[in-house]
């Protein structure tokens, strides 16, 4: 295995146990509640002083918040971004530069930072590993490679990356953890900036130390076999593949129960990564139990000689349950092209979903992704990573926060029953059927205007992206960019669906301000049409006037 240095990663019927929590608003009234997660219909939600919280983060880059002079001429920009959160990482190293004596003074500042811009806190744990390697680990930790044995690869190389089957690491990652959560609540339990942490950062790796050999020759430890056998019915389907491939077996060693391979190898480092982090989150909740999660930057079961053993990835996510019960949350780092698919990957057997690094590249922007995430996978949050680095604030990015911001209250309210979806649709894409509460729409892709003489546009066009809630029998809200709705004919009954009003409007402190009515060239063959958010610089002029706005719908039948 090779120590991959990254600056960004690519990286349940189960539900997820649901992280109590401490937490309140700068400058709101205190509910007395930790941030913890609630069950709503299928839906999960993080709740901040008694009420659902949506995410509307941004992730600062790895070594931005260890300076404060530097974090504070960042702080505006954020504002700027209509960011309600900030993840910011706290490292080990940082925190305890000498074993058993801690310094929180940058992270106290980070703190009070963001309290004074009214913006919440995600905490993000450099500890043992960040994107698979060892650096935030304090020097007296990296130092000491007797007592703190690090992986070997197969040529018997050792490599700067903490072994996850040595207890005297993982005690001392823990200890430090603890202190954190303690100090945490000791500065920030009555002010409540701080509602969520990550613990460690995209681990992986398969390990042919000494200690991971004699492990690996060792049964299946029957935690876990038990907790496959009583959630057979409800396992990750790649995971019962391999399983069942194998045997199916209820004991036996490693490549017994899963079979020779990478994929067994996988498991095989889940478990022992999982028990190492959920040791961790369980010191770290016993001083404050906020919810916590883990990220990671793939898919599923690697192929040979691909370094992702162990990672939270969607097909190991029932290892991870079983290792790691304290962690509440399996979260995807969203890189690839393939947003949707990510989606749906961590969203299965009830794993909420919440993206701590994105990025939007052609075609695929922030906005879309932000639209899409909240409307259709009710997620709990969304963060694009180095969001203090570009000279300006995305400008679709900024414009999808708008949207999401009004809209919250509604979306909070329809998250998981089944009122509420969204559509991401490319320029290639045929038209997408979806259903939304009691009606059926057809989405497709609004393509762009050619007027003589303009030359003709050249694909590859920026996706589109739709959010709808339906808020009454015959009334629905839209948001959108570049996306063209119509409602489809036999649902709920045989008849057909037309627009009665159309009107283009905000809402402001909660409450819905009508601007235009529309009809005629607006609603086109009685459709819903939602131009760009912001008018697209790549193609200027040919998707036609951007809106801001969002679109009340109101409906009646006819035969």
């Amino acid at each position: 295995m090779t120590c991959r240095v990254l600056a960004f990663g690519l990286g349940l019927a189960v539900v997820l146990p649901l992280g109590l929590g401490f937490a309140a608003a700068p400058g709101a009234e205190l509910s007395g509640e930790i941030p913890h997660l609630r069950r709503q219909g299928t839906a999960t939600q993080l709740i901040v002083d008694g009420k659902p919280f949506l995410l509307l983060a941004g992730e600062l880059g790895n070594n931005t918040a260890t300076n404060l002079d530097y974090l504070n001429s960042k702080w505006p920009k954020l504002v700027a971004t209509r960011l309600n959160t900030v993840l910011a990482a706290v490292s080990w190293a940082q925190i305890e530069p000498a074993e058993g004596k801690f310094d929180f003074s940058v992270l106290d500042g980070v703190i009070q930072g963001a309290r004074s811009h009214n913006l919440r806190l995600v905490l993000l744990w450099f500890g043992s590993w960040k994107n698979g390697c060892s650096t935030y680990a304090p020097t007296w930790v990296k130092r000491d490679d007797k007592r703190f044995p690090r992986v070997q690869t197969k040529d018997g190389r050792s490599i700067e990356v903490l072994t996850p089957f040595s207890p005297e690491n993982r005690e001392a990652d823990a200890r430090a953890f603890a202190a954190l959560m303690k100090h945490v609540k000791a500065v920030d339990g009555q002010s409540h900036t701080v509602i969520m942490v990550q613990v460690e950062n995209e681990v992986f790796g398969r390990d042919r130390s000494a200690l991971a050999t004699a492990a690996h020759g060792e049964p299946v430890p029957a935690a876990l076999i038990n907790y496959l056998t009583t959630h057979k019915a409800t396992l990750v389907p790649e995971l019962l593949a391999v399983w069942e491939a194998a045997g199916g077996k209820n004991s036996g060693a490693w490549e017994e129960v899963f079979g020779p391979g990478v994929a067994a190898d996988e498991i095989f480092m889940a478990w022992h990564f999982s028990s190492y982090v959920g040791r961790i989150a369980q010191t770290g909740k016993a001083e404050y139990p906020l919810p916590m999660f883990v990220n990671s930057w793939g898919w599923a079961f690697p192929k040979e000689g691909q370094d992702t053993n162990g990672a939270p990835m969607s097909d190991v996510f029932d290892v991870w349950r079983a290792g790691a019960p304290q962690i509440d949350i399996v979260s995807p780092d969203i890189y690839d092209a393939d947003f949707a698919k990510s989606c749906e990957l961590y969203t299965r057997s009830g794993n909420p979903l919440l993206i701590p690094e994105t990025r939007g590249f052609p075609p695929n922007d922030l906005g879309t992704r932000v639209l899409y995430a909240f409307g259709r996978h009710d997620a709990i949050g969304l963060s694009p990573m180095g969001i203090e680095r570009p000279a300006k604030p995305d400008p679709y990015l900024v414009s999808a926060y708008e949207v999401i911001a009004q809209l919250a209250p509604l979306i909070s309210a329809h998250q998981g029953d089944g009122t509420m979806s969204a559509v991401l649709i490319g320029a290639n894409d045929k038209p997408q059927i979806l259903k939304v509460g009691d009606y059926t729409l057809e989405a497709s892709y609004i393509m762009p205007r050619v007027q003589p003489p303009a030359p003709q546009p050249q694909p590859p066009f920026p996706n589109a992206a739709a959010i709808l809630i339906q808020t009454g029998p015959e009334e629905f809200f839209a948001a959108g960019t570049g996306v063209n709705l119509r409602f489809l004919p036999g649902f709920p009954e045989p008849s057909n669906v037309g627009l009665a009003t159309v009107e283009e409007g905000v809402f402001v402190k909660g409450q819905w301000t009508p601007d235009r009515l529309l009809a005629g060239d607006d609603t086109g063959d009685n459709s819903v049409i939602l131009p760009r958010l912001i008018e697209d610089p790549d193609h200027p002029a040919l998707f036609g006037p951007s809106q801001k706005g969002i679109q009340r719908v109101t409906l009646y039948r006819y035969r």
